[in-house]
């Protein structure tokens, strides 16, 4: 077990581990770089935590080094935790949620496959302004900013160098966020987006025979190189390539029980329809 402030915060500590390592083996780092394919310059830097190694670079530099089993683990181990993040929501409340609105355009703007799995609410870029507001009620400060930023990042969405993926719950999208005139035109956009050619938008009826696993957390996974998990207190964000692998498969997995294309449009008419009617 671990504490979420250790997340993030071992990256110091691989480097030490990984330059003490190398110094107990009489290499330099010249000949550590020749031996695992590594770039000295990459090394020095790993070394001085100026640059985060992957998993796979580790395993390249403990297999050049000769490591023992029991520092292959206690390494890999460190690996994957400076390879984990929290952020914690009173943290990104201080510096400002406009801010938190950036990082995810940056974030968004870099990667060309993004796959969202949202079991309990609509994904950021899908709000409508009213929607968006509404997620929002509760926060300190003007919203005004956040909510803009927001819907500038869906500009996105209409990049066909990108490929999008949602998978959705019923639970996510009929949840009463707001007045039920908002929620119809907001399931109405949801079926709209639906149509682009670079988007694949999913619905998980309730109303399945059977479903392997619950959904215990909404994420998000970026090309191969990046997931990130909500909970109430913070994200968590993933390099690890084993943890996006896991996410990816999960993805797929929820994803074979969604009902796309024009199903899907089916259900969200549909549901959109007794929201207008207020049922």
């Amino acid at each position: 077990m671990f504490e979420p402030s250790e997340l993030g915060q071992r990256r110091d500590d691989l480097a030490t581990a990984l330059r003490e390592l190398r110094r107990a083996s009489g290499l330099t780092g010249d000949r550590l770089a020749a031996r695992s394919g590594i770039s000295q310059s990459k090394i020095s830097k790993i070394e001085t935590g100026k640059v985060l190694p992957s998993t796979v670079d580790v395993e390249r530099i403990l297999c050049a080094l000769d490591a023992s089993p029991d520092m292959i683990e206690e390494i890999t181990s460190l690996t994957r935790l400076a390879n984990t993040q929290f952020q914690d929501w009173r943290s990104t409340l201080r510096r400002g949620l406009h801010h938190r609105q950036r990082e995810l355009a940056a974030i968004e703007a870099d990667s060309a496959e993004l796959r969202y799995f949202l079991p309990t609410m609509i994904t950021g870029l899908l709000h409508t302004p009213e929607y968006a507001r509404a997620s929002l009620v509760g926060n300190p400060g003007d919203l005004t900013q956040v909510i803009a930023k927001r819907l500038e990042r869906q500009a996105a969405l209409y990049d066909r160098s990108k490929t999008f993926t949602f998978v959705l719950t019923e639970a996510a999208v009929r949840w009463p966020l707001c007045p039920t005139d908002v929620m119809a035109v907001q399931l109405g956009r949801l079926a709209s987006l639906a149509a682009l050619p670079n988007i694949r938008l999913g619905v998980i009826p309730v109303a399945q025979p059977h479903l392997p696993t619950g959904p215990l957390s909404t994420f998000t996974v970026y090309d191969n190189r990046l997931a990130t998990a909500e909970v109430f207190s913070g994200a968590i964000i993933m390099r690890d390539p084993r943890d996006i692998a896991y996410h990816r498969e999960l993805f797929s997995l929820f994803a074979s029980y969604a009902r796309f294309g024009v199903e899907a449009g089916v259900l969200l008419t549909q549901w959109a329809e007794e929201f207008q009617h207020g049922n």
